[in-house]
């Protein structure tokens, strides 16, 4: 077996504002999540991930972070998270937190200072630069949520630099003393008795005074990207610079004071699996949270079969990979795939529970993002009126809501308002419940034979009776057909295997005499 905790741990992301409700104001909050860890456990999870619950004027919904080391009362208190903390660890459950610290919001005290004067104490915390001799902003560098990656100060008569939206400065981590202090609020929470961090688009972070123009991606006019950042090139120099690796380093070397604590950092560019390996070298990051998977358009089968592959060639016996289906910033995973393969509506849950196995059975980490467990769709029917997400907002059109539509609440309970999200059942939540949603309520599907939840809970008990998939083993691709996704796990030391066998069609399959009936997996 595996001697880290996460090697091949199934991790539970939770986006807190989405989970449950328990004070009864249509928000999510962490007594919610407590009331429900008896649920995840039931599950056979290893870690819950909860997404940001800081202090924080929710610009970007909890990643604009105003105070690292308070939680924003919209979610409750700090004692409510030692609370959680307690009862997750009583429950055997790991816990990871999401740690921003690339950049903060612009409503924290640091940057409302540094703002203020060229010359206070905190001026050179984030990156000021003047204007070109004819006005206009240092480089070509874009936004991720579209525009320039640079905003007018009429007060220091400077820029100041962000990689999202205007309110996300990014932090001057080339500052020894900005840099300090982002690993001081790092063990400020690790003190706390957190098991690691979930680290938010590191790729973003900027250790550096390197300011060349971001090159073109080439033929982006003729495919016409959905997001104008994606004209330019993520490998020039705006992201994933190999200055980066020293905050990789200085957290690495907090962690491993405490033991066995976890780092994943979320990363993504134009090579994301050579990106990756940077990452996690020797002295660095445990695991990246690796995003081909993760794909919006969705993937074909073909396409899945590369990604494994890339998988095998890179990280086997190594497991420094986190993968991933779905999360908060992306449509579920059954509507995406779903677009790229022609899944009969008969066939619905079938499938999402074979793409359940499937990342499950892969190397490394697998996160498992809320709802998931449930086979719930993409909650695709909202309205324009109905957004929240300030980048679907801005960026809306009938092929694209932002990311609201993953993010509505938990269903939990049928006959209940709401699907039992809230506390108080007349007060509606804060992104309104999938009708959809309503029949699949995790709480109606614990225990209940046949359903999503326990046909993958059954799942999750049986890997973790099967030492060649919880120790750092091997996966090698097997030719099964174009639409047979197949390989075997193998160990590293004992020569034991199984092969993985995953029907992407409505056709039953056979191989090796194994009978596939459609949308199904086998293993043997």
């Amino acid at each position: 077996m595996s001697k880290n905790w996460w090697d091949n741990a199934v991790i539970y992301q939770i986006y807190p504002r989405s989970f449950a409700d328990s004070s009864g104001n249509g928000i999510g909050d962490l007594n919610g999540i407590t009331g429900k860890l008896d649920y995840i456990a039931d599950l056979g999870v290893d870690a819950i991930w909860i997404s940001p619950f800081f202090v924080s004027p929710m610009k970007d919904f909890g990643y604009d972070v105003a105070d690292y080391r308070t939680v924003d009362p919209v979610f409750g208190t700090n004692a409510d998270f030692d609370h959680l903390l307690k009862q997750a660890h009583k429950r055997g459950l790991k816990v990871l937190i999401d740690m921003v610290l690339a950049h903060c919001s612009d409503q924290h005290p640091w940057f409302i200072e540094s703002r203020s004067s060229r010359d206070n104490p905190r001026a050179d915390w984030f990156y000021w630069l003047d204007p070109q001799d004819d006005g206009t902003e240092p480089n070509n560098w874009l936004s991720f949520f579209g525009g320039r990656a640079w905003t007018w100060d009429t007060n220091r008569q400077q820029y100041y630099f962000h990689n999202f939206l205007p309110s996300q400065p990014n932090l001057n981590l080339s500052n020894p003393e900005v840099l300090d202090t982002m690993i001081d609020t790092c063990r400020f929470w690790l003190d706390k008795g957190v098991d690691g961090f979930r680290l938010d688009a590191i790729h973003t972070a900027k250790l550096d005074n390197d300011w060349t123009n971001n090159a073109p991606r080439l033929h982006a006019r003729e495919n016409r990207p959905e997001r104008e950042f994606d004209y330019q090139r993520q490998d020039s120099a705006q992201l994933n610079q190999p200055s980066i690796q020293t905050l990789s380093g200085r957290l690495r070397g907090l962690v491993d004071e405490y033991g066995d604590r976890f780092l994943m950092g979320e990363l993504d560019g134009e090579d994301a699996v050579a990106v990756s390996k940077t990452f996690t070298e020797e002295g660095r990051l445990h695991s990246t949270y690796n995003f081909n998977l993760l794909r919006m358009e969705g993937s074909t089968v073909a396409e899945v079969r590369e990604i494994i592959g890339g998988l095998a060639q890179n990280f086997n016996a190594s497991n420094a990979i986190s993968v991933a289906w779905s999360n908060h910033d992306i449509a579920r995973v059954y509507d995406r795939m779903q677009r790229k393969i022609n899944v009969p509506a008969a066939f619905a849950d079938d499938f999402a529970h074979m793409l359940f196995q499937l990342s499950t059975s892969l190397i490394g980490s697998t996160c498992v993002y809320q709802g998931e467990e449930l086979g719930l769709e993409d909650a695709d029917q909202l309205t324009r009126d109905e957004l929240q997400d300030p980048w679907g907002v801005a960026r809306y059109s009938e092929t694209f809501k932002g990311r609201d539509t993953c993010r509505t609440p938990m269903p939990w309970t049928e006959s209940l308002p709401n699907g039992g999200f809230s506390g108080h059942h007349s007060v509606e939540s804060w992104l309104p419940i999938d009708a959809r949603h309503q029949t699949k309520g995790g709480l109606d599907q614990q225990g209940k034979q046949g359903s999503m939840f326990e046909r993958n809970k059954s799942h999750l008990d049986w890997r973790r009776q099967q030492p060649v998939l919880m120790q750092n083993g091997l996966i090698e691709l097997v030719d099964a057909g174009d639409t047979v996704i197949a390989f075997n796990r193998l160990s590293h030391d004992n020569g034991a295997s199984i092969l993985c066998l995953f029907n992407f069609s409505s056709q039953t399959k056979s191989f090796e005499g194994i009978e596939l009936p459609p949308w199904s997996s086998a293993f043997r």
